[in-house]
């Protein structure tokens, strides 16, 4: 092989040799930035979902503070406390009672949006319970009957286990689940 032959392929093999050398560089460097943007946005969106999170909490945490309170609200013993008004007879103070149980609902509606699905459905179910036992003593007693007999009804029946305390139970349960250290 001729001398100016063999320097030709010792420098086509150098050059192919860096080439490939300058190629996988290239790869292994492209590769290294490529991962570290993709950690950089990682780190961004989790700090965001930090920050994210410094804000809804408290927003969680007092929603659950306000169904808590419409279910203190709602009870037998607080609701008929605040509905009764000496001279109100049964059908107005049952009227009195459920329209100050849809009243409270609408005004927390709103608090869904913060709540567990499960919540809000016991929630729920424990306002229209409560409606139900209202109603249903209400038609057990006849329309003469005195408020206090309406009253005592309500407790009687309430008194195995208010709609509310479960639901109470449960919101509390989620909360110390949900917010403690």
């Amino acid at each position: 092989m001729s001398p100016i032959l063999f320097i030709l392929l010792v420098i086509l093999t150098v050059v192919a040799t860096v080439a490939v050398m300058g190629w996988i560089f290239y790869k292994i460097i492209k590769s290294y930035f490529k991962n570290q943007q993709k950690t950089l946005l990682l780190q961004m969106k989790l700090d965001q979902h930090a920050e994210a999170l410094k804000v809804v909490t408290p927003i969680r945490l007092q929603a659950y503070e306000r169904m808590v309170l419409f279910l203190e609200r709602i009870s037998p013993d607080s609701l008929i406390l605040r509905c009764y008004t000496p001279g109100m007879d049964l059908r107005l103070l049952q009227g009195v009672m459920t329209k100050n149980i849809r009243d409270e609902w609408e005004h927390n509606l709103s608090q869904q949006v913060y709540l567990s699905s499960e919540s809000w459905t016991r929630i729920r179910e424990a306002k229209e319970e409560m409606i139900n036992i209202i109603n249903s003593s209400a038609v057990q007693l006849p329309a003469t009957a005195e408020t206090s007999t309406l009253a005592a009804t309500i407790f009687a029946t309430a008194a195995k286990q208010a709609p509310t305390d479960a639901a109470l139970e449960f919101l509390k349960k989620e909360i110390r689940e949900n917010f403690s250290d």
